[in-house]
């Protein structure tokens, strides 16, 4: 399909295909996923239909292809970004594996960023540093993640990816040091009687240049760090960590228990900071097995992993818990680009943890309120939020949250928290105010909805497909004419100069393309068509 085609580098184009095939193959994805990875282009690319793929490859492989299928920009102008990340959000909530084939295409093609202009490095680069590196970390993906990270910095920064990697090559002594300090490591585990692994866990680049020299420091500087791999139960955990202690002296406020409360992305471990060896800073994390294989490969252990499965369908139904929320707040958003600087801005910040007076645990954007909880929850909630108690004692709704907080959403005298309000009750309604204030994407885009008044809402691309479908279908009935598939509409979107059906029908619903006379159009060529 891709025959005579070049990349930009000079390599016949489907060397790119095979290497998203292959990037996906070393993560362990399944052979679904590997025939997307090789088809993922061919849509948008060359003059195979998505009908053609469905019928030569079935449904689950069309849909990830289509997925990720980038909407033409000759097109649509400036919206093609917004919608095609708003197009490849909606169908990841039908199959995550189109944002994990979009990961590894984005990879193979940093990877290979030398070959294009210093001004579209530098745009593809930025753009994979503010969306596709954040939804890779939320997916828990670091094995893509940390390489990303490395080739978006080599790109933005040049001198800074140079003097960190210099820095990595002529360290002295590293290895040794660490060799030292792993063996005494499993001797105090051995007297412990703690069966664990432990193995070096260097930063990669842009984790040592983002913690010194974006920090301010002249030179890059990094921590020695080992990584304890138990072979038991989660309180295994907690008994290497009191080794580690009894051995070494801790470093005060640098203890934190991710298993207790794991990241966002589902991260779990123990991470202390230990003055360790020759009065050395050492860096320690503790986890089990199954933990590790989370903290790698996150939502992809599923799929690399099966045989570890049982713990899988919980695991990833949180997992997906983020997508479900931006899947909710999508539909308020009003056009793409407001989609699209929602999830930046969602997608950049940083979390805390609140509990609910019924003890459920909330992720939330450091600084998040009272209000932003009560949307989180639902929009119900937060459109009857009158009032909240903050660790017992009533506060304003712009409060700030911190870590840990417990936080009551009062929506009525006597009614509080998310299962506790009158579902036929009049709302209340939400205060102007509240914009001012809060911080997640769904309380700024229900607030706005509320008040959007008499404004009509932007219609999407994917509302104008439907526009332009329905137009012809008007058409067709008034000659008395239907359609037993899109393949004719495909065939005269080809003749006509469009690159795809959807292209044509949002043609349509712009009047750019009068329906009835497209549709005698329609009709002439299923008629004369010899098929």
């Amino acid at each position: 399909m891709h025959r005579g085609q070049m990349r930009k580098s000079g390599e016949p184009y489907i060397t790119h295909p095979l290497a998203v095939a292959q990037i996906l193959a070393e993560l362990g994805m399944d052979t679904t996923t590997l025939v997307a990875a090789l088809l993922h282009d061919t849509v948008e690319d060359t003059s195979y239909t998505l009908q053609a793929l469905e019928s030569d490859f079935g449904s689950e492989v069309t849909l990830l292809v289509d997925g990720v299928t980038k909407f033409d920009k000759v097109f649509y102008g400036d919206a093609a970004e917004a919608e095609t990340i708003r197009k490849m959000i909606i169908a990841a909530g039908r199959d995550v594996r189109v944002l994990i084939i979009k990961l590894a295409d984005r990879l193979h093609n940093m990877r290979t960023l030398d070959a294009r202009s210093p001004a579209s490095r530098a745009r593809i680069a930025r753009a994979t540093r503010d969306v596709l590196v954040p939804l890779c970390d939320r997916l828990g993906i670091q094995a893509l993640k940390r390489e990303l990270d490395d080739c978006v910095l080599k790109a933005l920064s040049p001198s800074g990816h140079a003097l960190v990697a210099d820095y990595v090559k002529h360290r002295g002594g590293w290895r040794d040091y660490l060799g030292r300090v792993i063996s005494q490591v499993e001797t105090a585990l051995h007297r412990a009687r703690v069966d664990a692994t432990v193995s070096p866990r260097p930063r990669h680049l842009y984790s040592i240049w983002k913690d010194t020299v974006a920090g301010g420091y002249r030179e890059p500087h990094d921590l020695p760090r080992v990584v304890i791999v138990v072979d038991g139960p989660d309180a295994d955990c907690y008994a290497a960590l009191g080794a580690m202690h009894g051995r070494w002296r801790p470093v005060p406020g640098r203890f934190k228990d991710f298993i207790a409360s794991p990241k966002n992305n589902l991260y779990r471990s123990l991470h202390t900071t230990v003055i360790g060896p020759e009065d050395e800073l050492l860096e320690v994390l503790i986890r089990t097995a199954p933990m590790h294989r989370d903290a790698e490969y996150g939502i992809v252990a599923n799929f690399r992993y099966p045989q570890h499965a049982a713990r899988s369908a919980s695991a990833k139904e949180e997992q997906l818990a983020w997508l479900r929320r931006v899947l909710d707040w999508e539909s308020a958003a009003s056009d793409p680009a407001q989609f699209l600087a929602s999830l930046r801005c969602d997608l950049a910040e940083s979390q805390i943890i609140v509990f609910t007076s019924t003890g459920r645990p909330v992720l939330l954007p450091a600084e998040a309120t009272p209000v932003d909880l009560a949307y989180t929850l639902s929009k119900n909630v937060g459109d009857r939020c009158i009032g909240a108690r903050l660790n017992g004692r009533l506060v304003a709704l712009s409060s700030e949250l911190d870590d840990g907080d417990v936080v009551e959403i009062i929506t009525r005298p006597g009614q509080r928290d998310e299962f506790d309000f009158d579902d036929q009750a009049p709302a209340p309604g939400p205060s102007r105010e509240w914009l001012q204030f809060v911080k997640t994407p769904q309380a700024r885009l229900h607030i706005g909805g509320w008040f959007a008044g008499e404004e009509a809402p932007a219609v999407t691309i994917a509302d104008k497909v439907r526009l332009g479908r329905l137009a012809i279908g008007l058409a067709l009935r008034q000659c008395g004419r239907g359609l037993g598939s899109d393949l004719p509409l495909v065939r005269l979107a080809a003749k006509l100069g469009y690159p795809d059906m959807e292209t044509l029908l949002v043609a349509v619903a712009d009047r750019k393309l009068e329906a009835p006379a497209l549709v005698e159009r329609l009709i002439a060529s299923v008629d004369h068509s010899p098929n």
